[in-house]
């Protein structure tokens, strides 16, 4: 029985160093007054019981102090598009910037696409990373490859507070692991040391998750990424206007739709040529014969008669 009253203590006493990472300002009030919070805790052992608030206070004390000298820590990214004569060579330009200040080429990636006049096009898209402190220098050199910039946007993002919160939540599941172990060395009992287990596995996966955090928001913000989209100048095309382009549209379109009228004419033609060889002809050829058979019968009748009369 204390020995689970010990676990629970040192579970309660981490939610309180938790709070107080977060709430700085009520630090103070529940560290001077831990056990009435708690009631009695004479069945907790004595060496547990010093190392519960020597560690969590330390801990959290000394969260305190490099939280107030940290440095902010700003995450920033930029997005550019450039236009160049030679984006291959471009590309390999700004593959080179990044390597000289200290970064790397992320992604690089180029494709041939078709224009709106019929032309291939090169399209060249990189993605790097550079110091943080690079940053600026980056960007003016990264400018300085393209004739010119089509689009440039730069964003910055202040993860100091998120930082502060990991980092402090971080120290006091540390302090919360040691004194668990503090307690695993003073169990007695396979079912007291397995229940100890079982919380220290907890704090451990609470720790690595917090570390992983920590590690991921330290590198976006020592690292800035650059998006790089750059591509060949697009043809000018000149837009005249005038009573003489006018006159010379005017006499374009007649020109095409008296060339449209001939052609149809040729194609009608094309196409009556076989209908009338082989429905037409046919046609005309049936009925010339039924004609003349119905002509040739009816002169016969006609001519009987007066052959009759005659003899």
């Amino acid at each position: 029985m204390a020995f689970r009253k010990a676990i629970l203590l040192v579970a309660l006493l981490s939610c309180i160093g938790c709070n107080s990472a977060s709430k700085p300002a009520q630090v103070s009030t529940v560290n001077n007054e831990p056990e009435k919070a708690f009631g009695d805790s004479k069945d907790l052992p004595k060496t547990a019981e010093h190392g519960v608030n020597e560690v969590s206070l330390r801990q959290i004390d000394q969260t305190q102090t490099q939280t107030a000298a940290m440095e902010r820590k700003i995450v920033r990214n930029a997005e550019l598009s450039l236009e160049v004569d030679v984006p291959a060579e471009a590309q390999r330009k700004i593959g080179t910037i990044a390597n000289s200040l200290g970064g790397f080429v992320v992604t690089s990636e180029s494709k041939q696409h078709q224009t709106t006049d019929g032309k291939q096009q090169l399209e060249v898209n990189l993605v790097v990373r550079v110091p943080e402190n690079q940053f600026d220098a980056a960007l003016n050199q990264i400018r300085a490859t393209g004739s010119r910039v089509v689009q440039e946007k730069t964003t910055g993002e202040d993860v100091t507070e998120e930082f502060i919160d990991v980092e402090a939540r971080l120290k006091t599941q540390k302090a919360l692991e040691l004194q668990f172990l503090e307690i695993m060395k003073q169990a007695h009992k396979v079912e007291d040391a397995l229940e100890v287990q079982s919380q220290i596995a907890d704090v451990r996966g609470e720790i690595e998750k917090l570390e992983g955090r920590k590690r991921f928001l330290e590198n976006r913000a020592s690292l800035s990424t650059i998006t790089i989209s750059v591509t060949s100048p697009g043809a000018i095309v000149v837009n005249p206007s005038g009573f003489g382009r006018s006159v010379r549209e005017a006499v374009s379109e007649s020109v095409d739709f008296a060339v449209s009228i001939v052609l149809f004419l040729i194609r009608f033609v094309m196409m009556m040529i076989p209908f009338g060889l082989l429905v037409l002809l046919p046609l005309y050829l049936i009925g010339r014969f039924v004609y003349r058979r119905t002509w040739k019968a009816k002169t016969a009748t006609v001519m009987e008669p007066q052959a009759g009369s005659a003899s």
